[in-house]
């Protein structure tokens, strides 16, 4: 599941357009690793994604 817990941001469709300008299905995954989080006093592991983590390392 590629998707992030905090931001919910997730895989996103579009196609691939060569030079003759046919066009192709793809995806776009975001970054995403698994994280060991502490909520309230209790640690998870969460999938979050790398804007996310970038944010709370500055935390």
């Amino acid at each position: 599941m590629a998707k992030c817990s905090i931001c919910n941001k997730g895989v996103v469709f579009g196609e691939n357009v060569s030079h003759s300008h046919r066009k192709t299905n793809r995806c776009w995954k975001p970054n995403i690793r698994k994280v060991k989080v502490t909520i309230n006093g209790n640690t998870k592991s969460l999938p979050v994604c790398s804007r996310c983590l970038r944010t709370m390392k500055k935390a």
